[in-house]
């Protein structure tokens, strides 16, 4: 599932409202790098369109990922304030939406509800991506189980699916407003 869908369906309009007012809309060029591996970033960027190469200089370049709308980059290095493990570059000429971490940061410690809604949605997403991790790599017993309520292990969370129609009329609308 795409990041996107993780946050937009966590966070409130007035949030969405928040990030289109105070984001910066980038138009960008094929070939951009929109965050280069190993340097510091000023923004966090939600992909609305596009196509875009995640790679690995110590691997020699190798790619690791194409990213299209609905992903965000750069959530990582805002959390934990270290530098991107990645470059992420503009494959085909794209738009993005990028939220200055600065200005990011000094909203969430000021709104807390939005600073609660925003981090359970990172968590989210991220629990998410561990438990994918793992089972792709194998640790344990590889085998799929299922709960006591008949919920397989690799399935979202109901809560999450139940947000992520929501999330997609956020993520529409906001590329409708960013597009025009």
């Amino acid at each position: 599932m795409r990041k996107a869908l993780y946050v937009l369906g966590e966070l409130e309009d007035a949030d969405l409202e928040w990030m289109i007012a105070n984001g910066d809309r980038r138009e960008v060029a094929q070939g951009t790098r929109l965050i280069n591996q190993g340097e510091a970033l000023d923004s966090m960027f939600i992909l609305l369109r596009g196509r875009f190469s995640v790679t690995d200089q110590n691997l020699g370049d190798r790619e690791l990922a194409v990213l299209q709308s609905g992903e965000i980059v750069g959530e990582m290095s805002f959390v934990e304030a270290r530098p991107p493990t990645a470059t992420v570059t503009a494959t085909e000429p794209g738009l993005v939406l990028g939220l200055p971490l600065g200005e990011l940061q000094a909203k969430l410690e000021t709104d807390t509800g939005m600073a609660a809604r925003f981090y359970r949605a990172l968590a989210v997403f991220l629990s998410d991506r561990m438990r994918a991790t793992v089972r792709t790599l194998g640790y344990g017993d590889a085998k799929v189980t299922v709960d006591e309520d008949g919920v397989q292990d690799d399935e979202l969370d109901l809560n999450v699916l139940d947000k992520v129609h929501l999330a997609g009329e956020r993520f529409d609308q906001m590329l409708k407003r960013l597009s025009a």
